[in-house]
């Protein structure tokens, strides 16, 4: 039972059953029997070999000078199977050139002390050789894997500063992650506000893969669960009997142990990175340090994204505050300034009207009066049309750009393809393209018609206007379209603007919507 213990920790973590640590540990030594055995019957056939072209050689040249051939098989021996049979080889050579090739020959002889002295000196350089060999290779292992980790991080570090959509980056990362580490399955996870964690990107090199999108309960063992308990890399090194969703998802899939490291943004356990196997190998001993130099660049990606997000939230909501502060200056114009204008008017007439046809000069000047009144009225609700139009509140997208178009100086076909009221940021926004786009058309494109077309699908409006006019329109002069574009965009949304010289201009927009169901324009 000993044994089987020393075994059980060897393949990585505590057991969680005595027989399935005994059943793990049969296998390990299976394994060592069986490459060792190979490496015992490799050493015997390459001696043998060596041995054979000695002996062909050996009338044209002296066999001493062919005794170093044996240290090519120590060699080889030493890179594939390590010191140890590069030691057992190192000697079976010697005895085999003393037996085969050393006067008198098929004898061992130990009372001649030149020989034994040269034996020795074999064998120590036979062994040294074969340690060099091993250390070489180690050391060119070591470096092929440093390099190909390296350019891994190169990889997900060009993504993340190409600024690339979070999930291509999760997906790239768990991959390199899968891959790096000689795993199956890999999975990157999020933990949720409700105590729940959600499956984001996941990787297989095996026919079946782990779920994504799906929301786990961080019951039974699992790498999610260790991770927020302990805040570090943690290892599961069997889910053999447990219970859980994701201990069952595992054993499903045939996942042997998995070992995982935590992804931290900003101080906060954002997430965790999981990587699986369906063989009894564990993971190497440095596997957490190598995952670890990934989610430094996860919660680089993540922390952007959210900066990203941030940013435009804040922007979205500086356009809403001041369509909202429009739409108050336009009710308290319309509901204060204009009406008192307006009683004022009346009560003028009403006096004008009073005022003796014997005294024209004071009736003209009333009527001069009440000229001025009127044409300030007027100002003042071009003034207000111009802060907010009401009939975008009251009546939605559609009468409001009909209203445009019937007080555009340029023919204007709209064609509005829904009834239903959208966000009014949006609204506003579709709006004011429109009266932008008509107003330069009457200023600058010499059209003689604009097609304005309105739609909804997919969860974002469309808008898109042309006009047949002389086209040429450049937003980098500093014309309203470059506010425009600032609106849309703060919004979320896109906007693009084509006019080639001579064909006209179409404006394209798309916003982002959350259609408000049932409520339709009258």
């Amino acid at each position: 039972m000993a044994m089987i213990g020393w075994v059980a920790r060897k393949v990585g973590g505590n057991p969680t059953s005595a027989g399935d640590s005994g059943e793990m540990a049969q296998r390990w030594l299976r394994r060592k029997f069986v490459s060792k055995w190979s490496g015992l019957f490799a050493v015997v056939i390459a001696v043998a070999a060596v041995s054979g072209v000695i002996a062909l050689v050996a009338p044209r040249i002296h066999a001493t000078y062919l005794l170093v051939i044996y240290v090519l098989v120590v060699m080889a021996v030493a890179t594939v199977w390590g010191t140890g049979l590069a030691v057992f080889a190192s000697v079976l050579s010697s005895i085999v050139f003393n037996y085969l090739f050393v006067s008198p020959r098929y004898a061992l002889r130990v009372d001649d002390p030149w020989d034994t002295v040269g034996t020795a000196a074999f064998l120590a350089t036979a062994v040294i050789v074969g340690r060099l060999a091993v250390r070489l290779r180690r050391a060119a292992q070591e470096s092929a894997r440093l390099s190909t980790e390296q350019i891994a991080l190169r990889r997900i570090a060009t993504l993340v500063a190409q600024s690339r959509p979070p999930l291509a980056v999760f997906e790239a990362v768990t991959r390199e992650v899968g891959l790096l580490c000689g795993a199956d399955l890999a999975r990157m996870e999020h933990y949720e506000e409700d105590g729940t964690v959600t499956g984001i990107a996941a990787w297989s090199r095996v026919p079946v893969r782990l779920a994504v999108g799906t929301k786990f309960s961080l019951v039974g063992p699992s790498i999610a669960r260790e991770v927020r308990a302990t805040g570090g890399p943690v290892r599961v090194a069997s889910f053999t009997g447990e219970t859980g969703a994701i201990a069952q998802e595992a054993l499903g899939v045939g996942i042997r142990s998995s070992i995982g490291c935590p992804i931290t943004v900003a101080g906060r356990l954002w997430g965790v990175i999981a990587a699986s196997t369906k063989s009894d190998t564990p993971f190497p001993a440095d596997t957490e340090s190598r995952i670890a130099n990934f989610t430094e660049l996860i919660a680089t990606a993540v922390a952007n994204a959210e900066s990203r997000e941030e940013l435009a939230a804040s922007r979205a909501r500086v356009v809403a505050a001041g369509d909202e502060v429009r739409r108050r200056l336009e009710r308290n114009l319309h509901d204060g300034v204009q009406q008192r204008l307006v009683s004022a008017l009346l009560r003028l007439q009403t006096t004008r009207d009073a005022v003796s046809a014997e005294l024209p000069s004071a009736r003209a000047d009333l009527d001069r009066i009440g000229e001025d009144i009127a044409g300030s009225l007027e100002d003042l609700r071009e003034i207000s049309r111009g802060l907010h139009p009401a009939v975008l509140s009251k009546g939605g997208l559609g009468p409001a750009l009909r209203m445009l178009a019937r007080r555009s100086a340029v023919p204007v076909e709209v064609h509005v393809n829904t009834d239903s009221r959208y966000p009014p940021t949006a609204e506003t926004a579709a709006y004011y393209v429109v009266s932008e786009a008509l107003t330069n058309t009457a200023k600058h494109a010499a059209a003689s018609l604009v097609h304005v077309v309105v739609d909804a699908q997919d969860g974002t409006l469309r808008l898109s206007t042309r006009d047949d006019g002389v086209g040429g329109a450049d937003q980098r002069l500093g014309t309203g379209l470059t506010g425009l574009r600032d609106r849309i965009e703060a919004l979320g949304g896109s906007i693009t603007i084509t006019s080639p010289t001579g064909h006209g201009t179409a404006i394209e927009v798309s916003l982002p919507i959350d259609q408000q169901v049932g409520e339709q324009i009258g």
